[in-house]
């Protein structure tokens, strides 16, 4: 390609940079000139589980209702505080407000999902997948696992489940979590002062000795084992106490 041509190519391509440029600019000036006629509001929904309700929303988004955004000019709204009044819920994991070509709000909401149920004398919390402490809700009562400790162990603090200590009884909860079967069947999560976990089952009479949160996957594989070979043939109520705490073997009595 000659010198003439590069520069022309140049000149084209600036040209095209410039009239982009300038389209968006226009196109960002007509939106700012149109007025906000509608709010619309999506909530994501997971288990069908609504920690947080579309009126909810629309009170974080227009200060109980003394700031509406309806008729609002869009260059007075700012998007970007309105998502962060949204994200201040306990239960608002995401929030992402936008315009549409419209000129209307809408508004994307994904929730914090509880995993577990915390037991507490004073008041029982939840955690999420992340670890995070999360209130108890009133508009929806999530079935997870509760989990009751010691009053001789640590205790759970906000931070308890974010340390190294904490992340491994975090990740057991997690594989718990992920696997419908467990989840369905494991009734309740007790950690002794110790820190060795027990479970209590939904069918049988029986307690499950996990011991400490680790090996996870190869102690819940002997564990079907016990439930698929051994509880079929001696039957559900034989047993009071199933150990797989221990590498290799089970403990059954």
């Amino acid at each position: 390609m000659g010198l003439n041509s590069k520069i022309k190519s140049l000149i084209f391509a600036g040209c095209s940079i410039v009239t982009i440029g300038a389209l968006a600019g226009f196109a960002s000036s007509r939106q700012n000139e149109k007025k906000c006629e509608n709010v619309s509001i999506k909530i994501d929904n997971e288990y069908n589980n609504y920690f947080i309700g579309e009126d909810e929303v629309r009170d974080l988004l227009t200060r109980e209702g003394e700031r509406k955004l309806e008729g609002l000019p869009n260059q007075i709204i700012d998007l970007k505080n309105l998502e962060k009044r949204i994200e201040a819920h306990s239960f608002v994991k995401e929030a992402d407000v936008f315009r549409g070509l419209d000129g209307n709000i809408h508004v994307s909401i994904k929730q914090n999902r509880p995993i577990a149920r915390i037991i507490r004398p004073d008041q029982d919390v939840y955690i999420d997948s992340e670890g995070n402490i999360l209130p108890l809700s009133d508009r929806y009562t999530a079935r997870v696992i509760p989990i009751m400790k010691s009053s001789a162990g640590k205790a759970f603090g906000r931070d308890f489940f974010q340390d190294s200590t904490g992340q491994a009884y975090l990740s057991l909860l997690q594989f718990i979590e992920n696997d419908q079967f467990w989840k369905a069947q494991l009734a309740q999560m007790q950690i002794d002062a110790k820190g060795k976990v027990s479970f209590l089952p939904q069918v049988g009479e029986h307690t499950i000795e996990f011991g400490e949160p680790e090996q996870t996957e190869e102690k819940f594989k002997k564990l079907m084992t016990f439930y698929k070979e051994v509880l079929p043939v001696m039957g559900w109520d034989k047993y009071k106490r199933v150990n797989v705490e221990y590498e290799d073997q089970i403990i059954c009595e």
